[in-house]
């Protein structure tokens, strides 16, 4: 029982005066020639992005942006894409809330199992679960004699997108876990608080930042996606053709109208990033 008097609040986080008067500290001191490999490193990233607006047939961006078939693509590429980052959530926010917190033989191991889709190449991914879950695969066989196809459908898009995204909240949680340490769960557990309640009205808002930043990458991973899903989804019009794969078929056919799609995709993950550091920046 939580003692008399007792209340839960979020633990308190430094105010908007004291984050500003931070930012305004003259910064560190670095090496001046680090300078020379940083611009081009800047210039090695952002040339291709200026490439590609330099490339658009503005005269016909409109048409070629709003056809039916990148139309399709497009939405289904965002109702996909929000879908796998609700399920990033749902299953990495436990996933990482034990691998930060929970000490156990084998912890090293199942880090690294966790982050294989990380540098897992997307196609032998979408191999993997479509030895999975097709037809003929692992748990496939079973599905099927359910009724249920999994494999070449829209759901099988959104577990592609899920697979290759979810390491990137996992890790970025785990580590704000583990930057904001333990002391508030602590102190709160030791209050009487049971585990649902610390998790809840601690832990969560505590790592808030991580989380959101976590999530808005795993959203940009899978509204990215590509390999996994045409190896395990295909390429269906409407069902699973997702905007990097209309990208990638225009190109072959009308160059003009992958180029214009592509810069829809880049503009769409600049605002994405954009917001998230917002957000994060306001918490």
């Amino acid at each position: 029982m939580t003692p008399a008097g007792a209340s839960w609040r979020r633990p308190a986080s430094p105010s908007r005066n004291s984050r500003q008067a931070v930012r305004s500290q003259r910064p560190v001191d670095v090496p001046r020639w680090l300078f020379l490999p940083a611009l081009l490193g800047a210039l090695f990233v952002l040339l291709p992005l200026v490439a590609i607006v330099a490339k658009v047939d503005w005269g016909s961006f409109f048409s070629l942006v709003t056809s039916e078939g990148s139309r399709a693509a497009f939405w289904l590429s965002l109702r996909t894409s929000a879908a796998s980052t609700l399920a990033c959530v749902v299953l990495g926010v436990p996933m990482a809330l034990l691998l930060a917190r929970w000490d156990f033989p084998g912890l090293g191991l199942l880090r690294s199992l966790v982050l294989i889709p990380l540098v897992l190449p997307p196609v032998v991914g979408g191999l993997a679960l479509l030895y999975t879950f097709g037809r003929r695969g692992l748990l496939g066989e079973s599905l099927d004699a359910l009724g249920i196809q999994v494999a070449f459908s829209t759901i099988a898009v959104v577990m592609a997108q899920t697979f290759v995204a979810m390491p990137f909240l996992v890790l970025s949680l785990e580590g704000a876990l583990r930057t904001a340490g333990d002391r508030f769960e602590v102190v709160a557990a030791s209050l009487g608080a049971p585990p649902t309640t610390v998790f809840r009205r601690i832990t969560l808002p505590l790592v808030l930042p991580g989380l959101v930043s976590g999530a808005v990458l795993a959203f940009a991973r899978s509204l990215g996606e590509f390999g996994a899903t045409i190896t395990f989804a295909g390429s269906l019009q409407g069902r699973t053709r997702t905007l990097p794969l209309e990208i990638y078929l225009q190109r072959e056919t009308d160059p003009d109208a992958a180029v214009a799609l592509a810069l829809v995709l880049l503009v769409v993950a600049v605002l994405v990033i954009g917001v998230a550091r917002h957000g994060r920046t306001a918490l």
